[in-house]
């Protein structure tokens, strides 16, 4: 049968899509923009978006198994529950839903609190789910190399807490074992949950440390400012999003974003490897400079 991928033309989608095709899956991509975007040999392409039902529709037909990822975007939360009540339509009960960590405390954050609220749904209508739960993804500080490489500041305002942070890489594969876990099924399996977490829990200082070391030069901690950060975001981001990513740097520096007890093992049985560590993405990036 067929794996349909929502969100397959953004960084970690494609990397599902990628991770499916190497091991032998038959896959679907639902993209906003056939043309903007190129996928393996056999990728089937559906041009649609989460809010088109029709387009949506057709997308689901033939479908065993499907991977919801929706973006940061005001209607968010409507997105999924449209989608899934289609799928539930078109008899899918195998699904993987790409959530974040900890969904449940940061409820006064915006995508936090969406995401908690599909959850929900996943478990009353009853469906055979993965939940998958990211923490802080590595990738995003790609938004801020050239702060670090040119200023010697890391300015991302992840305070004193620690986060576990995990390299999109690690998510996109761990997301491809549990989409074909479930297809090839012999029945519906129950609703599970994993935390998606990295090998260490990393505090602002620490992360400036590692930059520090592998740069071979001094790089501070820029601090836990809040208000500026949200300013900063302004420049690139609507005021809406800003605002989100403030109320979750904000958590961040009160309750901090860490694994439970077992993440970090039950993630490295699951994958038969090692995490990748920041160290590693941090070395990457500064070879690449």
């Amino acid at each position: 049968m067929t794996i349909l991928i929502t969100g397959a033309s953004g960084a970690i989608g494609r990397q599902v899509v990628q991770q499916l095709v190497e091991r032998g899956a038959a896959v679907r991509a639902l993209v906003r923009d056939p043309s903007k975007t190129t996928f393996p040999a056999g990728v089937e392409v559906v041009q649609g978006d989460l809010l088109d039902v029709q387009a949506l529709r057709r997308a689901l037909g033939g479908v065993s198994t499907l991977f919801l990822l929706n973006g940061v975007v005001p209607d968010e939360f409507t997105q999924a529950l449209v989608t899934l009540n289609l799928a539930r339509e078109a008899g899918i009960d195998r699904i993987v839903y790409l959530s974040v960590v900890h969904s449940e405390r940061y409820l006064n954050v915006p995508h936090f609190a969406g995401k908690f609220g599909v959850e929900r749904m996943l478990e009353q209508m009853e469906f055979g789910a993965t939940i998958l739960r990211p923490a802080y993804f590595m990738q995003n500080d790609l938004t801020v190399k050239d702060v670090v490489t040119g200023y010697g500041v890391y300015p991302m305002p992840i305070g004193s807490k620690g986060l576990a942070m995990i390299d999109t890489r690690d998510i996109a594969e761990i997301a491809a074992i549990e989409l074909l876990r479930r297809e090839r099924a012999a029945g519906t399996l129950p609703l599970s949950r994993i935390n998606l977490v990295g090998p260490d829990t990393l505090t602002g200082s620490d992360v400036a440390g590692i930059w520090s070391a592998v740069l071979g030069r001094p790089i501070n901690y820029g601090g836990d400012d809040s208000a500026s950060f949200e300013k900063n975001l302004l420049n690139f981001m609507p005021s809406w999003m800003a605002y989100d990513m403030r109320l979750m740097s904000e958590r961040f520096l009160t309750v901090g974003m860490n694994p439970d007890a077992g993440d970090v093992e039950r993630l490295t049985t699951l994958l038969g490897r090692p995490l990748r560590s920041y160290r590693e993405f941090a070395s990457e990036i500064s070879a690449s400079v």
